[in-house]
């Protein structure tokens, strides 16, 4: 129980790695708010979380929406009186070639995955600070912003890069304060998000789902994509006491595509 009665605030948690981080947490021994756009997948989290003998509460949030995170942080601090560990996970995507890549989805795909990041970082920082306790800040990137050539689009590789370079950036600054600030970058992972996506890829390629999977699998050199639990697994001990001492960096969970 390393975590034990540590809060946490995890972003879009209703499904896949924002859920498995969620619980893992959970398991080990925090407490958890859960955000996410679709409150009812937030709300199966939280009682999930509770199951698990924690306290949970579920908080609906637009994550490129000002409004929505200054509300989320609030209601997390009136609920639970702190909060320690804050994971940027919510993050939008899909399947488009760069000649196809319009305004609507640039300004999609960064609203959420660039100016949301940003914006919930630097709120968490504000309540970190205040608190004079230090904390964790997680943001969830991406291989993708390392260059990763199997990206769902260019704009979302972009998007990823800019968490990365935040994520260095404000390691620098808040290191003063002790928070720790880091970053995963995932690979190939088994979420509905994932899944969607390569339905638009076999959609213009005209290749199975099955023929795509032996394809991306083939690719890893462990031979394997992530659960959403591998990526949770980071989470938690970055969170966790064993890290106290890494800042600043951004973590591969690929299975071997990035080695860098």
């Amino acid at each position: 129980m390393q975590l034990e009665d540590k809060i946490a605030l995890v972003t879009g948690a209703g499904r896949g790695m924002g859920r498995a981080i969620s619980l893992q947490l959970a398991e080990a021994g925090a407490n958890v708010a859960v955000s996410d756009i679709d409150a009812s997948t937030a709300e199966d989290t939280a009682v999930a979380v509770k199951q698990l003998g924690r306290e949970s509460i579920v908080l609906p949030a637009d994550m490129g929406d000002l409004q929505d995170i200054d509300r989320m942080f609030r209601q997390a601090k009136d609920t639970f009186g702190r909060i320690d560990v804050v994971v940027n996970n919510a993050g939008v995507t899909k399947y488009l070639d760069i000649m196809d890549v319009q305004e609507e989805d640039w300004d999609r795909i960064h609203r959420v995955n660039a100016k949301g990041v940003f914006f919930c970082m630097q709120r968490a920082a504000r309540e970190l600070i205040d608190q004079g306790q230090g904390g964790r800040i997680i943001n969830i990137a991406s291989i993708a912003g390392k260059g990763y050539a199997g990206t769902s689009n260019a704009a979302y590789a972009a998007s990823k890069g800019a968490v990365i370079s935040m994520t260095h950036i404000a390691a620098l600054q808040l290191g003063q304060y002790d928070i720790n600030v880091n970053a995963i970058c995932p690979g190939s992972t088994l979420t509905t998000m994932a899944a969607d996506t390569m339905a638009g890829r076999s959609e213009r390629t005209g290749q199975s789902m099955s023929e795509l999977a032996e394809a991306r699998d083939a690719k890893i050199p462990i031979g394997r994509p992530n659960d959403p639990e591998d990526i949770a697994a980071m989470a938690v001990f970055l969170a966790g006491p064993g890290a106290r001492n890494i800042t600043g960096q951004a973590f591969n969970v690929d299975g071997g595509l990035v080695m860098h």
